[in-house]
């Protein structure tokens, strides 16, 4: 048996290479093959899942004060993560974090030098963001916009959400009040005239645009490409190549929901599954009801129990998927 293991992280208690690594030894107990092929949908874990990061550059931080940042230069390709310069681990969670405050001026900084050292490509992360200034302070950081033509810039998002969207969604985890989602939100809206008189665009009509608390749109603004970040880290791994062929994948992340099947790592891995015509099994932390029948999904709480769930997460997942194995 060929197995394909093409997991997201389990946040905060598997990285998604730890979990493949865990699947893995699931296949080979059964004395099958197992191609490790970890993933990210534009979120924490990107710059790891291409390649790992081979350069760290100071920068500011959500806060304003400095951070060092990973990321990856590669044949002229680099690799940024917003939340290694502007995260919401950075600023100390919801409850360390100043809503109104957190800037985005680090990102800017990583591509500003990322293009100083010869990057003519830039794949730019989205998720785990701090922020919700539009993107405005990387674009003040990244200077002169001048010294972006020709380079190609893909943001890779693993939401949908439209820009002024982005505080009353997603600005509450980041530990805004309700007045001070209100205030944001005006923030993005008067945004959106700026982005338009100053670029010409307008980014108000742009799905994902709401990404990193409108990053995303900010930086589509001044010509970035906003794509689905799974596909984008798809494409660069070559998983419909790998997926090919095999008898079975394996993808998983810490909790499924509806929104892990919009633009997350599992939908994304289920859609080359099915395209392939290859049977998916889904491993989770935990999941929600209504998405557990979207799939043949084995949650790790449910099967062990939370404790164990939690100590023991990639025990559990090599345990489960040996499961699975021996009813196949």
């Amino acid at each position: 048996m060929r197995v394909v293991a093409a997991p997201d992280k389990f946040r905060g208690t598997a990285s998604a290479a730890e979990a493949a690594s865990a699947i893995a030894r699931a296949v080979v107990s059964r004395d099958g093959t197992a191609v490790e092929v970890p993933m990210a949908d534009g979120g924490e874990g990107l710059v790891d899942v291409l390649g790992g990061p081979d350069h760290t550059t100071e920068v500011t931080g959500p806060l304003g004060s400095p951070v060092r940042a990973g990321w990856r230069l590669s044949d002229g390709t680099a690799v940024v993560e917003m939340a290694r310069a502007s995260g919401l681990v950075l600023a100390g969670g919801a409850e360390g974090n100043r809503p109104l405050d957190a800037t985005t001026a680090g990102v800017g900084e990583l591509l500003r030098h990322a293009v100083e050292l010869g990057a003519r490509r830039v794949i730019v992360g989205m998720g785990g963001s701090a922020t919700t200034d539009g993107g405005l302070g990387a674009l003040d950081a990244m200077g002169p916009m001048a010294r972006y033509r020709g380079v190609e810039m893909l943001v890779a998002c693993d939401v949908r959400t439209r820009f002024t969207k982005a505080a009353e969604v997603f600005a509450p985890r980041k530990g805004a009040t309700d007045a001070q989602v209100r205030l944001l939100t005006g923030r993005l809206e008067r945004l959106v005239q700026v982005y338009l008189e100053r670029f010409g665009s307008d980014v108000s009509c742009l799905d994902r645009a709401g990404a990193a608390g409108g990053l995303a749109g900010g930086l589509a603004a001044m010509g970035a490409e906003l794509v689905d970040g799974v596909d984008l880290v798809a494409e660069e791994v070559r998983l419909d190549e790998i997926v090919a062929g095999a008898d079975l994948v394996v993808t998983g992340e810490g909790w499924l929901d509806a929104t892990s099947f919009q633009g997350k790592v599992v939908g994304g891995v289920a859609a080359y599954a099915a395209a392939a015509g290859v049977p998916l099994l889904v491993v989770v932390g935990g999941a929600d009801e209504e998405a557990a029948v979207r799939a043949d999904v084995v949650s790790l709480v449910d099967r062990f129990g939370a404790d164990r769930a939690v100590a023991e997460t990639m025990a559990c997942i090599t345990e489960a998927v040996a499961e699975r194995l021996d009813d196949l």
